[in-house]
């Protein structure tokens, strides 16, 4: 029964990143279509973000009480009518008013779909189960994702990518309503409990480096399309391919940090962390499509998509009197990471090109590993207290 939990739990979030991230492969075409440059078009991506930040926790919090497979199926009904209203092809204004409301619900979704799946597992299955779960994310890159970019590429039309959203967002709520149980939650935790970790400098450490670590990532992977397109000469068909590649090694990263997770956190965190560092140099240098192009992009793809799992683990281990909470913590900050990421790399773009994002990628990868260090010198003043 927990695997079938878990499993739902990953095709929602498949789902879900579907929504969020689908607008990565045709921001280009998108910024040509409604007239605008392409750091304005980022905001789509990057208005939807901050909404999770801002309005993350609150949600988690208010909702944390109510039955789990109902969160879930409300949610993807919302992420339905958006894919729906999306590929209408409103106005911009309209476009990014309807991007952001299910935003709100984003991170309700992320942490119900965690906790159910963990609630009863012990410590090392609890990571298995976590790993289950998120590997939504990879996975979403490996289909949805560039199957939307492609289609929407194949008939030169954007609106495709929303459709495909619409459609995995239903066969999501269809699945969620027809297979999963019901989950009542047993016991509400009190808001006191769930807010006193924000009391603990360790916990605030970790909190912040996952808004830089998140951050780190999407000052590049937020303009992919984009930077494949102008500085390795891609062809739209040949970037749909390249999201697969992304995608298919980020699945095999995840499961392999998965294990690793189970093992030990920090050391598997720090890992992946100082692997993507490393990986920015190359990419900056990367020129027109060669086979190391190639294997570039699939290392990147191993490197990148674990870190979303390793950034939760590492704050939830921090919390573990509230884990849902300091789950949507997590997804708040990270999202936060994902909009300050965006626009900053915007700024650089608008002022040096699409080439200097992976050296904005390097410095907030850089800060990230430095706040480890943070975290890691508070922990040994408390022990030491």
């Amino acid at each position: 029964m927990k695997n079938k939990i878990a499993y739902i739990g990953c095709l929602s979030l498949i789902g879900m990143i579907t929504t969020e991230f689908g607008v990565i492969g045709i921001l280009p075409q998108l910024a040509k279509h409604y007239g605008i440059t392409i750091d304005k078009a980022g905001l789509l991506l990057s208005a939807y973000a901050l909404v999770v930040a801002i309005a993350g926790p609150f949600m988690t919090m208010f909702a944390s009480g109510f039955n789990r497979k109902t969160l879930m199926a409300v949610t993807m009904g919302i992420f339905l009518i958006t894919g729906i209203v999306s590929s209408l092809a409103p106005p911009f204004w309209l476009l990014m008013t309807i991007r952001v409301l299910p935003a709100f619900l984003h991170p309700v979704l992320v942490s119900t779909a965690v906790a159910a799946a963990t609630d009863t597992a012990d410590k090392q299955n609890a990571h298995k189960m976590m790993a289950i779960v998120i590997g939504g994310i990879g996975i979403a890159t490996i289909t949805t994702i560039p199957i939307a970019t492609y289609l929407a590429g194949l008939f030169n039309n954007w609106q495709f990518s929303f459709m495909v959203q619409a459609a995995i967002s239903f066969i999501v709520l269809v699945t969620i309503i027809t297979l999963l149980p019901s989950m009542p939650v047993a016991e509400k935790k009190s808001y006191r409990t769930q807010l006193g970790i924000l009391k603990k400098p360790v916990f605030i450490a970790s909190a912040l480096f996952s808004f830089l670590m998140i951050g780190s990532i999407f000052t590049t992977y937020s303009y992919f399309a984009d930077y494949l397109s102008k500085v390795n000469r891609m062809d739209e068909e040949t970037i749909s391919l390249m999201l697969l590649l992304f995608g298919v090694t980020g699945v095999l990263g995840n499961y392999v940090a998965g294990k690793l997770l189970s093992k030990q956190v920090t050391r598997t965190t720090a890992i992946f962390l100082i692997a993507l560092i490393l990986i920015t140099l190359p990419l900056y240098f990367s020129g027109p499509m060669s086979v190391s192009t190639f294997f570039l992009i699939a290392i990147w793809g191993f490197l990148q998509t674990p870190c979303f799992l390793t950034a939760q683990a590492y704050m939830i281990e921090t919390a573990p009197e509230a884990p849902e909470f300091a789950n949507s913590i997590s997804i708040s900050f990270g999202n936060l990471g994902i909009s300050v990421g965006t626009a900053v790399s915007g700024l650089f773009i608008a002022s040096y090109g699409i080439q200097s994002t992976p050296l904005v990628m390097f410095c907030f990868a850089g800060a990230a590993l430095l706040m480890m260090l943070v975290k890691k010198k508070l922990e040994t003043s408390e022990v030491k207290s």
